[in-house]
């Protein structure tokens, strides 16, 4: 099975658009929104889509750049509060939620910290699959755990493009003078592909499809 998802849509028409294309999952993220507006526009997506057979993931929280410099009680501020999951999820009806517990996008410079607490207790009032956005980086006993805390989606995209850029560097590196692009991006696929099977076993999604 192939999903086509739509992640990070912020934008209502973009949201549309990729509904019309035959997208099979949307997100739409108004986590920079108030909490009121952020129900209000993932309702409406959620109401639109729901219509087509569209899966739909809001956010709630906000996941910060790895190279963003803020404090402890700053960057616990962007935090997904439970009790505001809970009225998130009851009020726009969405499918998948991916709070913000402490990952982030793009590569860590040290080792990401998670508040489990925050995810338990989020996924005891929250009945919908969770998600996991700037999961790049984060050790394989975090991912576990998170994964026996409601976590049903873990989004990778980093370490999926570092592997894949890493093996066109090697190549091109190995030979300056090569310009077949098949022998170039077919070693740099194989190595994206390895990254993933490594992560679906990680998972626990092997077998499964």
């Amino acid at each position: 099975p192939v999903a086509l998802h739509l992640d990070h849509g912020t934008d209502f028409e973009q949201v549309m658009k990729c509904l019309r294309a035959g997208f099979t999952s949307v997100m739409f993220d108004g986590s920079h929104l108030s909490l009121e507006e952020n129900i209000k526009k993932t309702a409406q997506v959620a109401e639109i889509a729901h219509a087509v057979g569209v899966s739909v993931e809001g956010e709630l929280g906000r996941l910060q750049g790895t190279e963003d410099q803020i404090s402890v009680s700053e960057r616990e501020a962007f935090f997904t509060d439970p009790q505001e999951a809970f009225t998130f999820v009851k009020e726009t009806g969405i499918d998948a939620l991916a709070p913000s517990i402490g990952t982030a996008h793009g590569r860590y410079q040290g080792r990401p910290k998670l508040d489990f607490q925050r995810l338990k207790e989020i996924h005891e009032l929250v009945p919908i699959p969770l998600v996991l956005h700037g999961s790049s980086g984060v050790p394989a006993e975090d991912i576990r755990r998170a994964i026996a805390l409601g976590v049903r989606k873990v989004n990778i995209d980093t370490d999926i493009r570092q592997a894949f850029v890493q093996e066109v560097r090697q190549v091109l590196a190995a030979d300056v003078d090569e310009i077949d692009p098949r022998k170039v991006l077919g070693p740099a696929r194989a190595k994206a592909t390895e990254v993933i099977r490594e992560k679906i076993r990680l998972f626990g999604s092997n077998e499964k499809a």
